[in-house]
């Protein structure tokens, strides 16, 4: 079961969009457009008839029997089994002045999710054509108590849209840190799910646990998510301000030379490793005026080098291939 972020853009990242934007990985010509339901269970469950609520349940579970025992067992945290417990949670809920207040903001944030819907669909074509193993299933909206973010399972993905309210959303001040609200915003959404999916999908494969596998593994999810969602920025895609982008682009020769020079890109050691891949204010090993989980940029850098260099390779080729030595050999990369 899978569970589960002030600057004018310079020409540098103008350009980097440009290549992101190439179509190499276009949806085929003559696939159709992804069948999905998108499901508004935020709205379904706030405007149930509180009075009848038992016999909502019933029509939820019929209606929608994989989320329903989800969202019962893991948001509700009760028996999912348990009809008569999960009709009394749901009337507590659709009462409570808190929780009525957070719908009421969803609703108002994402009244029209058009465009978010075009964008996953869109993704889900891309997926169809170049990754067809990958399962796209129908996609949940629902309000989680602050509770979980994006759900990926084999029949559903689910979206908590409570925790994309907007990075000055008052309530999140109080359950996170400063430096993760900038992605709490709903831009972050389709980012978040397709790197939800994917690394569901294919999950953490090298034979050796040193920080080169750890750097190259999420730089190939990095890069197959800029495929996937061509119209996203790639600060956006990796959950970067704008700034702190601009601020990679500006230093990544020295970060490169310093994670050599270091001699931590072969390090075996979990720590060091947490520094570069890990959510952090900065990256503790290069400066503490740089973004966190610089390890994950580089990585993708890596890959963009590696790819532009082997126009023969599948997404499919790159996503599953663990000779991660190799990506790094024949990449090249050597950032002036």
């Amino acid at each position: 079961m899978y569970k589960k972020a002030i600057f004018t853009l310079g020409i540098v990242t103008l350009l980097t969009i440009a290549c992101n934007k190439s179509n190499r990985f276009e949806a085929s010509a003559d696939s159709q457009q992804a069948k999905i339901n998108f499901v508004r269970f935020d709205s379904i469950l706030i405007n149930t008839d509180s009075s009848h609520m038992q016999q909502s349940i019933s029509r939820f579970y019929k209606a929608h029997p994989g989320f329903t025992a989800y969202f019962a067992e893991y948001i509700m945290n009760v028996n999912p089994t348990d009809t008569t417990e999960i009709a009394e949670l749901a009337f507590s809920f659709n009462k409570n002045t808190a929780f009525r207040t957070v719908n009421a903001d969803v609703e108002k944030t994402f009244k029209n999710i058009d465009t978010l819907k075009s964008t996953i669909a869109k993704a889900y074509q891309i997926i169809q054509t170049h990754l067809p193993d990958i399962n796209t299933p129908d996609v949940y909206f629902f309000v989680s108590g602050f509770n979980q973010s994006i759900i990926v399972e084999k029949d559903f993905v689910g979206v908590g849209l409570d925790l994309y309210l907007g990075s000055d959303y008052p309530a999140y001040n109080d359950m996170t840190y400063k430096y993760m609200l900038q992605n709490m915003k709903p831009s972050s959404i389709a980012p978040d799910l397709f790197a939800s999916i994917l690394s569901a999908n294919y999950p953490f494969d090298g034979k050796q646990e040193r920080l080169l596998e750890k750097m190259i593994y999420n730089g190939k999810l990095m890069y197959v998510l800029s495929t996937l969602l061509p119209d996203v920025a790639p600060n956006d895609i990796i959950g970067y301000s704008k700034f702190q982008w601009e601020w990679s682009r500006k230093y990544e020769n020295k970060i490169w030379q310093s994670i050599v020079g270091q001699n931590h890109i072969f390090s075996t050691e979990l720590m060091t490793m947490n520094k570069y891949i890990n959510d952090a204010p900065f990256t503790s090993t290069i400066s503490q005026e740089s973004p966190g989980r610089l390890g994950i940029w580089v990585g993708w850098q890596i890959v963009n080098e590696y790819m532009k260099k082997n126009s023969d390779i599948s997404l499919k080729e790159l996503i599953q291939s663990t000779d991660y030595q190799n990506i790094l050999t024949q990449s090249e990369y050597n950032p002036k």
